[in-house]
């Protein structure tokens, strides 16, 4: 009997944790670590993101809450005008090239990334002529926005 009690509370976690959202993205979150602030995600970037990607910047679209992922090609210096972010450019599989506004004030500083690191984001896309911009990949304090993330060596930052 505790047997399968067990199994169908699992099976029932396991439902509710494969929820899918728009846009390729499969997350609910699972734990939060109390120092880092982290949230563990189960995540599916899906080609249906890559292509929403490509479409939008070909489209010239913006306010497109999406996911992908992608590899950091440069460091750039923090901006720290307003609210700080920490920047980074990253090349998608399609070749696209975006640049990573991650708001520092609201989440945790990526400070292990390097040139060549692989990177998952869910965020908004704001399109302009050299690929776009991801930002809001970050909790909203004042829960008026979608929550945003980056995942980088395996721990989620927002």
């Amino acid at each position: 009997m505790k047997n399968s009690m067990f199994m169908l509370l699992a099976l029932l976690l396991v439902a509710c944790n494969n929820e899918s959202q728009p846009n390729g993205v499969s997350s609910e979150s699972l734990a939060t670590a109390e120092q880092t602030k982290e949230a563990v995600y189960t995540v599916s970037v899906s080609a249906n993101s890559e292509q929403r990607l490509s479409d939008a910047f070909k489209d010239k679209r913006s306010d497109l809450q999406i996911a992908g992922k992608g590899t950091v090609i440069k460091l750039l210096a923090d901006d720290l005008k307003g609210s700080q972010h920490q920047r980074f450019i990253i090349k998608t599989n399609t070749g696209q090239t975006i640049l990573v506004a991650h708001n520092i004030d609201l989440a945790p500083r990526i400070n292990t990334l390097k040139v060549g690191d692989s990177i998952e984001f869910y965020g908004e896309y704001e399109w302009n002529k050299r690929g776009g911009v991801m930002h809001w990949t970050h909790k909203d304090p004042k829960q008026r926005h979608i929550d945003g993330w980056l995942r980088h060596a395996g721990l989620v930052y927002q």
